[in-house]
C-alpha cells in the first residue's frame, strides 16, 4: 500500500536512564488518523534519548515502507527535534550515529516536518514504548490502546527549509566525529569564543528557612525565610555583587524565600527591581509538601520508590521533574534571547537548579539525587549564542559561615 503523505508519531524511554528501554512508533493516516503501521522494539539498557531517537528511525523507515514521500513526524522530545532541526549541538557522542542514521532517512522523502507536541498528544506511541520497557524489564506485556489525534501541530522544519539543511549538515558532522576524523569541529565545543559574549546566569538558592533545617519537602508551601535565612541573603547579596558588579536583572521564583533573597541581592547591585517569573517556581511536591524524607517512606513507600526511579513519576498530587525540566528550558531559552551577552541573576529553588545545571552538564538523572545544593548556595554558568555552555562554578558556599 503505497500513501503519499503520512504522519509519524514516535516515543522512548528507560527505566533508570540507563536501563531497561524501548520505542514505539505510529504511522497515520494525516486525513483519517487511521494507524497505518506501528512500531515497538525493547532495546535493552540504554538511555531515554537513545529511545527516542530509535523510536523516531523506527517511524521514519516505516513511512519508507509505506512508500510515503510527505512525513510530518512529532514526538514530546524536545531534544531530538532541536538536534534534528540543526538547532542544539549533537554533544553525546552515542547520539551522533543515531542522529545521522535518522537524517539519511529523511533524505529519501521529499518533505519532512519535525514538531514537538505535548507528551498527552503522544499518547499512543508513549503507550507502545512503555509496553517495550516492561518487555525489556522482564514484565508482562500490557495492552496498548490505539488513539486518534491528527490535529496540525507546530512545524519546525521542512525539506526545503534552511533549518532543515543544517539538521543534514549537524547530522554530517556527528557522523564525521563518530569517526574520530574531525578534531577541530570536537574541540569547538570547549574551545575560548572570542567573537561572542556569552550570557552569564548566577544562580542562586533562596536563604534558609525552617523547613529547611527540618529536611522538609518545601514545593510550593510559601516558607518565609527564618532569621539565619535573611543573614545569609544578605552575605550572598554581598558575593553576588562581588561576582557581577554589572547585572542588568534579577530574576525570582515568586515565593517569598526567594523573592526576599532576591531582594537583598538586587539592593546590593544598586536596587534593580526583582522580577518573579513563575517558571522559576519549585516542583509541587504535593501531598508530600510539608512533610520530611521519613515521613514519606513511611506513608507512600511505593510512590517514593517510583519517583525516585523515573523523572516522569510525579508526587502524588504534584508534579514530576520532566515537567519542571520543561518549564526551565523554557525559562533558559527566554533569558538567552532578553539578555544576550549580558549578566542575569536567578534566585530560585533546589529542583530548578539542579535540572539546569544538568542539562548544562550534558549530565544523566542521577545526577538530580548526587548534587546537593546549599541554602544560599551560588552557581554560576556562561551560555554562548552558538549553543555552547560552561559550567563555572556549583554550589558555592565560601560567603557562608561555617557550620
Amino acid at each position: 500500500m503505497a500513501v503519499r503523505a503520512v504522519v509519524i508519531e514516535a516515543d522512548g524511554g528507560s527505566r533508570g536512564n540507563p536501563g531497561p528501554a524501548g520505542y514505539g512508533a505510529v504511522v497515520r493516516d494525516p486525513a483519517s488518523g487511521e494507524v497505518l503501521l506501528e512500531r515497538a522494539e525493547a532495546i535493552g539498557t540504554a538511555t531515554n534519548n537513545v529511545a527516542e531517537y530509535r523510536g523516531l528511525i523506527a517511524g521514519l523507515e516505516a513511512a519508507a515502507e509505506l512508500g510515503a514521500v510527505e512525513v510530518d513526524a512529532r514526538m514530546d522530545s524536545k531534544l531530538v527535534v532541536e538536534q534534528m532541526c540543526g538547532r542544539w549541538q549533537i554533544k553525546h557522542p552515542g547520539l551522533r550515529p543515531l542522529a545521522a542514521r535518522a537524517a539519511a532517512l529523511v533524505d529519501r522523502f521529499d518533505t519532512v516536518r519535525f514538531s514537538w507536541i505535548p507528551r498527552e498528544r503522544n499518547r499512543h506511541a508513549d503507550a507502545l514504548a512503555n509496553a517495550a520497557m516492561d518487555a525489556a524489564a522482564g514484565k508482562p506485556p500490557r495492552p496498548v490502546a490505539a488513539s486518534v489525534d491528527v490535529a496540525p501541530s507546530r512545524p519546525v522544519a521542512a525539506a526545503d527549509s534552511p533549518a532543515r539543511a543544517q539538521a543534514r549538515e549537524v547530522a554530517a558532522r556527528a557522523a564525521t566525529r563518530t569517526a574520530g576524523s574531525d578534531p577541530a569541529t570536537t574541540k569547538a565545543s570547549w574551545e575560548p569564543r572570542p567573537t561572542f559574549t556569552a550570557t552569564r546566569l548566577i544562580l542562586v538558592r533562596h536563604g534558609e528557612t525552617e523547613w529547611t533545617v527540618q529536611h522538609r519537602y518545601a514545593g510550593r508551601a510559601d516558607v518565609p525565610l527564618s532569621e539565619s535565612g535573611q543573614a545569609q541573603a544578605r552575605a550572598t547579596a554581598t558575593r553576588v555583587a562581588a561576582l557581577a558588579p554589572s547585572v542588568a536583572a534579577v530574576l525570582s521564583s515568586p515565593l517569598s524565600r526567594c523573592t526576599a533573597t532576591a531582594e537583598a541581592i538586587a539592593g546590593a547591585l544598586g536596587d534593580l527591581p526583582v522580577r518573579p517569573q513563575d517558571d522559576w517556581i519549585e516542583c509541587d511536591f504535593g501531598d508530600w509538601d510539608g512533610h520530611t524524607f521519613a515521613e514519606v517512606r513511611d506513608r507512600w513507600p511505593g510512590e517514593l520508590d517510583a519517583w525516585l526511579a523515573s523523572t516522569r513519576i510525579a508526587p502524588p498530587g504534584g508534579e514530576s521533574f520532566t515537567e519542571v525540566g520543561q518549564r526551565v528550558d523554557r525559562a533558559m531559552v527566554a533569558l538567552r534571547e532578553a539578555y544576550p551577552g549580558e549578566t542575569v541573576v536567578v534566585v530560585s529553588h533546589v529542583s530548578p537548579i539542579k535540572l539546569a545545571l544538568r542539562d548544562a552538564l550534558a549530565a544523566g538523572d542521577a545526577f538530580l539525587h548526587r548534587l546537593y545544593l546549599d541554602a544560599a548556595g551560588i552557581s554560576v554558568l556562561d551560555m554562548w549564542p552558538d549553543g555552547g555552555v560552561a559550567v563555572r562554578s556549583v554550589n558555592d558556599t565560601a560567603h557562608l559561615p561555617a557550620r
